[in-house]
């Protein structure tokens, strides 16, 4: 393992390009990420106190996720589902960041140094973040979703219904450290949809 300012080299020798077209754009009252990240790794933008209230804030607000009109027949049906995956383009990760190899979960250093692919840490070579939203209602190309923690401006690049019983419950492990993390979120009244 490496430090957090460990980088890779981007060849472009992979298996092809890609080309992503965004879907949709999320508006909100969200200006900053929780998480920075930079060249030195990520931190946390504030006192834990202070981060927890604004996470227990975004996980309780209500955002609007502005579908292209080439787009709106892509809704049809999605008004049946609760909840949804919203994956989107995290657009204010510096280039340098998506260089990083290893990073402390959090930006917190009493986290162990860990390699991006084993955190959520939006600071990846394609900085692409998930997370689950509950639907509220649909009006017309504009769906409005509860818990959506992108940042205003953050363009959607995919919407799929969220489907518990396609994931694992039983015999799912997980580091001790990343289960703090989620003690940490779960304990500040802000419970995920």
């Amino acid at each position: 393992m490496g430090n957090s300012v460990d980088t890779y080299e981007q060849t472009g020798g992979g298996s092809g390009d890609m080309i992503l077209r965004s879907v949709g754009i999320v508006r909100n009252e969200i200006k900053d990420p929780v998480l920075k990240s930079g060249t030195n790794g990520i931190e946390m933008q504030g006192e834990m106190r202070d981060v927890k209230e604004k996470i227990k804030h975004t996980y309780n607000s209500l955002s609007e996720i502005i579908i292209e009109q080439s787009c709106i027949d892509l809704l049809d049906g999605i008004e049946d589902y609760s909840h949804l995956t919203v994956l989107y383009w995290a657009h204010k990760v510096p280039e340098s960041s998506r260089r990083l190899t290893h990073v402390h979960p959090m930006g917190r250093e009493e986290n162990p140094l860990m390699g991006i692919f084993s955190t959520c840490s939006p600071a990846r070579p394609n900085p692409v973040l998930m997370t689950v939203v509950q639907l509220h209602r649909i009006v017309g190309n504009i769906l409005h979703v509860m818990g959506l923690d992108a940042v205003d401006g953050s363009p959607v690049i995919d919407i799929k219904p969220y489907v518990m019983e396609f994931y694992p419950r039983e015999n799912v492990r997980i580091p001790e450290w990343m289960r703090k993390i989620q003690t940490d979120v779960n304990t500040m009244g802000g419970n995920r949809p």
